[in-house]
């Protein structure tokens, strides 16, 4: 997330998970690999580099689900605005949630399912919320 170009977190996986998703989140089933890693498809990051990292969901995971769960962000407003962009290669459902802190439930704000070609895409998603939220 990021505040009308104040800030702006990036991440690539390349040494560790992004500041906003925690170490303990990365529940079992997500794997930090690289296009090398003899698992299979994506065989390189979204900008054909073979040797750059992501996160996948492990072999043994393909046809069950796993969460990733980002730190608490702040409320937005007028001035402060949310967005996440991201790249992703599906080959199940992905979906993006969002949760309110006043809330016990997560609310889906994005899905995306299995295309036929099978490549990397890009989204950005704009989050307005009146108080604190994980996604």
């Amino acid at each position: 997330c990021f505040n009308s170009g104040f800030s702006c977190d990036k991440c690539d996986f390349e040494t560790n998970l992004c500041k906003a998703l925690y170490e303990f989140n990365l529940q079992p089933g997500w794997i930090r690999r690289n296009g090398q890693s003899g698992i299979g498809p994506p065989y390189s990051d979204h900008n054909g580099n073979e040797s750059a990292y992501f996160l996948s969901l492990s072999p043994e995971m393909q046809s069950s689900s796993a969460t990733l769960r980002t730190n608490v962000f702040l409320p937005t407003d007028e001035e402060h605005v949310c967005q996440i962009r991201f790249h992703y290669w599906v080959s199940g459902t992905l979906m993006v949630g969002l949760q309110k802190h006043s809330e016990d439930t997560v609310t889906n704000i994005w899905q995306v399912s299995r295309e036929l070609q099978s490549q990397w895409k890009a989204n950005t998603i704009t989050i307005n919320s009146t108080e604190k939220f994980e996604v």
